[in-house]
């Protein structure tokens, strides 16, 4: 006899504090149901903002979690935007297929625009899912597999005015923060630092050691001032030929190009071990020019920042460009239509204006497109190369391809 299944009630609820752990909970399954410490658990209470958390229920059961962080991100130009930083996303895998995560994303787009916030922004874990919501990688990290054993770095004069020493992890982290609140505004895709998630960069759970050390700290200091410092793990083994230890790299951040290349030196350095890891680093960051040998560093480039233009004229308003411009896009978004349509955009490295238009336009995209170029990591060229873009005005494109450009490649500095 077939037992006919309910349909869950696909109607996204706000959280309540007394369905939290539930609602976690589900979103542990769907990540594999691995179990978590007490204090990554207590964390991410605190981290949770109920009022923009949905869950998707049916009966007593969560099916169906989605959240959302109140994030101040860079754009081009330096300024801080409002940004819902989109995270805590599962689905039951006995709920699959039956509108859930299309029903929350739904609401949750709704209710970022409700709230003025132009920029919606996610990591994927499957980079497969987003796009049809308008996500698109705009950022990309850089990871590498160094071979310090063979491979040598030549710093600047003045890295040996840097003075090095360890510290307390957790009891150097307001040093830190320091640090890292000047850097923000440096490359567009930083997130300015909200209330406790500087806890998160020095969280250090046994379970996510992998066999390495806890967590350890180094600060640069130069002329009394700290200018940077990086934390990391070291994973000593031992072979017949010796040791064959590893520094796992977890970040750095250094505010001038001295603290950048002792920083990096001294990691190259560390006794007992033959090789750095290093994982979703800025693709133009400066040690790979100074390496002598960087096929044996093993790069591998991954997507990172997934971004959705949730309000294209407030976006598009809030960034600068490199070059002037005055290109009118059709756009497509058929999940947010109210940002289908053409629009005149004219700015350049002072500001930027948008409206709405009925002429002509010179390039046409789906907000997905428009979103991978947004933070300038993406180029136009490329993506009218793969038949993303179409240019209707010659000449348009590649002047809004300058335009769009960035000194500094965008980067996520961190996960949420």
């Amino acid at each position: 006899m077939a037992i006919e299944m309910s349909k869950p009630a696909c109607e996204p609820q706000v959280l309540r504090q007394n369905n939290w752990d539930e609602w976690y909970d589900n979103l542990l399954r769907a990540f594999g149901g691995a179990e978590e410490s007490a204090e990554e658990r207590r964390l991410w209470t605190d981290l949770t903002d109920l009022d923009r958390s949905l869950g998707v229920w049916e009966g007593n059961r969560c099916v169906g979690s989605a959240s959302s962080y109140a994030f101040q991100m860079t754009v081009p130009g330096g300024a801080l935007v409002p940004t819902a930083g989109v995270a805590m996303v599962g689905v039951a895998a006995t709920h699959r297929r039956r509108g859930v995560l299309t029903s929350m994303m739904r609401r949750q787009l709704d209710d970022v625009r409700g709230w003025g916030e132009p920029l919606a922004v996610l990591t994927a874990s499957e980079t497969a899912i987003y796009g049809r919501f308008g996500y698109t990688a705009a950022t990309f990290g850089l990871s590498a597999d160094i071979d310090t054993s063979r491979v040598l770095l030549s710093v600047p004069a003045g890295a040996d005015t840097v003075r090095l020493r360890y510290a307390e992890t957790v009891e150097s982290l307001a040093a830190c923060e320091k640090v890292y609140a000047v850097t923000v505004r440096s490359r567009a895709g930083m997130l300015a630092r909200q209330p406790n998630w500087e806890k998160a960069a020095v969280l250090d759970p046994a379970g996510d050691r992998d066999g390495a050390s806890p967590l350890q700290c180094v600060l640069a200091e130069r002329n009394g001032t700290i200018t940077g410092y990086a934390r990391f793990r070291v994973k000593l083994n031992w072979t017949a030929s010796g040791h064959d230890g590893q520094v796992v790299l977890q970040d750095r951040a250094a505010l001038d190009p001295e603290t950048d290349a002792a920083l990096w030196r001294f990691l190259f350095d560390i006794d007992l071990t033959t090789t750095l890891k290093v994982r979703g680093r800025p693709l133009d960051e400066a040690w790979q020019h100074q390496v002598s040998d960087i096929r044996r560093c093993r790069l591998q480039v991954r997507d990172s920042l997934h971004v959705r233009l949730v309000d294209v004229r407030a976006a598009l308003e809030a960034r600068t460009y490199q070059a002037p411009v005055d290109v009118i896009i059709n756009v497509d978004d058929a999940f947010c239509p109210w940002n289908a349509g053409r629009w005149r955009l004219n700015g350049d490295s002072k500001g930027a204006s948008c409206s709405r238009t009925t002429a002509q336009p010179d390039l046409s995209m789906s907000v997905n497109e428009l979103a991978a170029v947004y933070l300038g990591g993406v180029s136009l060229t490329s993506l009218a190369a793969a038949g993303q873009v179409r240019e209707l005005r010659q000449g348009a494109l590649s002047e809004a391809a300058v335009s769009f450009g960035t000194t500094a490649v965008p980067w996520l500095p961190h996960g949420f």
